[in-house]
């Protein structure tokens, strides 16, 4: 006998990866389970299926940084600044990214790419740990959202928040809705999303400084020997950290994939952001723009 959910939740996160660096990602989780019907005359109980099921899967990679662990490029220790903290550094083709966050903030997959297979091997062998007896398989369809149009996958993190979004390097793949005048614009949308393509949001209240960002040694070293041969042409890196419940968060974020925006980065201040730049270029036009954060949720706002 078998039991599906479809849309069993949606897991937003970021991972690693050796082309684009941090990127932002958004997947939809259906679940099918086989065995036998227990004394209830089930395979299992829907409400366990969507509360237990759903809350492992979250627990596992939900607002995380995916970790590919056989990836030559990346290099995982322990902080010596706090406790049950890690350091991360990485090398990608759009330049180097530095961490340091709780250990709940990563999520280790035991490959050499983050990849939609690899993410299911990892949730169901977790999963599989915690069904009952009666269940004898297993089958998880991890799937991006159809869109029909430009989208963007953003990084960030919210130090302001009590749950899982404090963590600063998680992320989304979202679409935009932008309006002038009451019309759709395809083009602001096309510009948009070809602007934060890939892209770390940082809040300019969370910058740092060199002497204050806490990263592994190897990282400083590979900092401030960057800085000392810069010159005009080069921008670097740019530092970010802030203390929130679940612990402490730096990143050092190359500023060639990096925005930074006046206020905090949740999907409402952003989507007052973009309207505030369409206006800033057209102030006699009216704008609304739909933003969404991951998948069929998000914000509207209107200059």
């Amino acid at each position: 006998m078998q039991l599906f959910v479809n849309d069993l939740t949606v897991i937003d996160f970021s991972y690693l990866c050796k082309q684009r660096g941090i990127v932002g990602e958004s997947w939809i989780v259906d679940v099918l389970l086989d065995g036998d019907l227990n004394e209830q005359s089930m395979v299992l109980d829907f409400a366990i299926v969507k509360k237990q099921i759903k809350a492992i899967i979250d627990d596992a990679v939900d607002h995380k940084l995916l970790l590919p662990n056989k990836e030559s490029r990346l290099r995982v220790t322990d902080s010596i600044d706090n406790d049950q903290h890690e350091y991360v550094d990485f090398d990608s083709e759009v330049g180097s990214y530095y961490l340091q966050s709780p250990k709940c903030a990563f999520a280790k997959i035991d490959s050499e790419a983050v990849t939609i297979e690899a993410v299911t091997a990892h949730l169901q062998t977790i999963i599989k740990q915690q069904l009952p007896g009666n269940i004898q398989g297993l089958t998880l369809n991890l799937r991006p959202e159809k869109i029909d149009g430009f989208y963007y996958h953003y990084t960030h993190g919210l130090k302001k928040h009590d749950g899982n979004c404090q963590r600063i390097a998680h992320g989304h793949r979202s679409k935009i809705q932008l309006y002038k005048n009451d019309m759709r614009s395809i083009s602001l949308e096309k510009n948009w999303c070809q602007r934060w393509q890939d892209i770390y949001l940082a809040s300019e209240e969370d910058r740092s400084s060199f002497e204050q960002i806490q990263l592994s040694a190897q990282a400083k070293a590979a900092l401030d020997k960057e800085a000392s041969a810069q010159d005009e042409r080069v921008s670097g890196h740019q530092y970010f950290a802030y203390h929130a419940p679940q612990g402490r968060f730096d990143i050092a974020v190359p500023s060639s994939i990096l925005e930074v925006v006046d206020c905090d980065s949740t999907v409402e201040l952003l989507a007052d952001y973009i309207a505030r730049q369409l206006k800033k270029t057209s102030p006699q036009d009216n704008f609304k723009v739909v933003a969404f954060e991951g998948v069929a949720k998000g914000a509207i706002a209107d200059v």
